[in-house]
């Protein structure tokens, strides 16, 4: 049976074996997928040593994402963009790098929601890797704007300038300047999985906009919740990323796409 694997540090919590297995059962693949912890500074060897028990490909998640781009022999157009990996594919001689996030959320906010992102105004909070990841897919959708506001204010400046190539991006500090008001804030933090929202000034968000935490619980993140009381049309957090995301590993690494719709209905519904 073909193995697979999520790599992370900490990984209990993952419902990645989950959906995986879900995804086989619908679509009648026979694979076997875990949740492995790999040591903080050990994932190179983790990895390799995986490759070398015929492990078929990983999903990788924090804090490796850097450490799975430097492993990887090759690398995909989004993860060379991205500059972290997510997913990894077998070859005959080690690990091909690819990154599914940003494919993962343009696909929950378009397909899942129902939400255009063509000339909209797109607020996405912080510059880590993580907001790295989905700039390349969201600028594809040819928002008007997209505006990076990072707590330092340089790291979303030099971020924004590295893809100033592909379409209106800007970046600024939590206290802007912001140009206009948004139709779409994008929580790209973990922030508020500690009850911490990004403090950026009330009144940003357009009337009828929508507001989605990249981030996922069981009960609503407080940024869903300080989302609501600023009026948002829909406000949800990442659940459904994490769905199409696996979806796209699941594709690369099997050649057919499960019907996602019916995954992340059962897992709301438990």
């Amino acid at each position: 049976m073909d193995q697979y694997a999520v790599l992370g540090n900490p990984i209990k919590h993952s419902l990645s074996p989950r959906i995986h297995t879900l995804f086989a059962e619908q679509t009648g693949q026979k694979l076997d997928y875990q949740a492995l912890e790999v040591p903080i500074d050990g994932f190179s060897e983790f990895a390799t040593d995986l490759h070398q028990q015929g492990y078929q490909g990983m999903n990788v998640t924090v804090p490796f994402k850097s450490d799975a781009w430097n492993l990887s022999e090759s690398l995909s157009e989004r993860a060379t963009a991205a500059a972290a990996v997510n997913t990894l594919i077998r070859t005959g001689t080690g690990w091909q790098g690819d990154n599914t996030d940003g494919v993962g959320l343009l696909a929950d906010l378009t397909s899942n929601l129902g939400i255009n992102l063509t000339h909209q105004r797109i607020l996405i909070l912080g510059a880590g890797g993580a907001v790295r990841g989905v700039i390349l897919p969201l600028l594809s959708a040819q928002p008007d704007l997209l505006h990076i506001a990072n707590r330092t204010a340089e790291k979303a400046e030099a971020l924004a300038k590295d893809f100033k190539a592909q379409g209106m991006v800007i970046g600024s500090g939590l206290n802007g300047p912001f140009p206009s008001r948004y139709d779409l804030i994008i929580n790209g933090t973990a922030a508020s999985l500690q009850g911490v929202v990004p403090q950026i000034p009330e009144g940003l968000l357009e009337v009828g906009g929508c507001c989605y935490d990249m981030m996922y619980s069981r009960q609503p993140t407080a940024f869903v919740q300080w989302a609501k009381n600023q009026g948002a049309t829909l406000s949800t957090d990442g659940l459904g990323m994490l769905v199409e995301q696996a979806a796209e590993s699941f594709f690369l690494w099997r050649g057919i796409r499960p019907d996602t719709r019916q995954i992340l209905a059962l897992l709301r519904k438990s």
